[in-house]
C-alpha cells in the first residue's frame, strides 16, 4: 500500500506544477499582447511562454495523467464514484484549455495578437474555476 502513497504524492505535485503554469501562462499573455510586435519585450516573452509550456506545463501534464490513470488502475475504476467520472470529464476539458493555451502561444509566436488583454485576463480565470471543481470532487467526493 505504501507505493499508492507514492503514487498519490507525485500526482500532487504534478497537479501543482501543472496548475502553476497554466495559471502562470495567461498572466504572460495578459502583458504580452501590450506589447509592440518585434520589441525586445515581446521576444523576450516568446522565449519565457514557450519555455514556461515546453519545460514545465506540458512535462506536468503527461505526468498527471500518467499517475492519475495508475492511481485509478491500483484503486479500482469500477470502486471510485461518480464523482470521479465527472472530475475525469474536468481534467479533461482542462487538458483543453491546456491546448488553447499552446495554440495560443504559437499566435504570439507568429506576432499575430489575436486576442486582447482583457481577454487573456477572463481566459485566467478558467484554470482556476475548474482547479477549484476538481479538488472538491476529489477531496469531498460528494456522490
Amino acid at each position: 500500500m505504501t507505493w499508492i502513497l507514492w503514487l498519490k504524492a507525485l500526482h500532487v505535485i504534478a497537479v501543482i506544477a501543472w496548475m502553476a503554469g497554466l495559471l502562470y501562462l495567461p498572466r504572460l499573455f495578459v502583458y504580452h499582447a501590450d506589447t509592440r510586435v518585434g520589441s525586445d519585450l515581446s521576444e523576450t516573452f516568446k522565449v519565457m511562454e514557450r519555455r514556461l509550456l515546453r519545460a514545465i506545463i506540458n512535462p506536468a501534464m503527461v505526468a498527471v495523467f500518467a499517475l492519475g490513470i495508475a492511481l485509478a488502475a491500483a484503486e479500482g475504476v469500477e470502486s471510485l464514484g461518480g464523482w470521479f467520472h465527472v472530475k475525469v470529464l474536468l481534467v479533461l476539458i482542462l487538458a483543453g484549455v491546456h491546448g488553447l493555451m499552446a495554440r495560443w502561444r504559437k499566435e504570439f509566436e507568429r506576432d499575430e495578437r489575436v486576442h486582447s488583454a482583457r481577454f487573456f485576463r477572463i481566459a485566467n480565470e478558467v484554470p482556476t474555476v475548474l482547479m477549484i471543481a476538481i479538488v472538491v470532487l476529489a477531496v469531498v467526493k460528494p456522490f
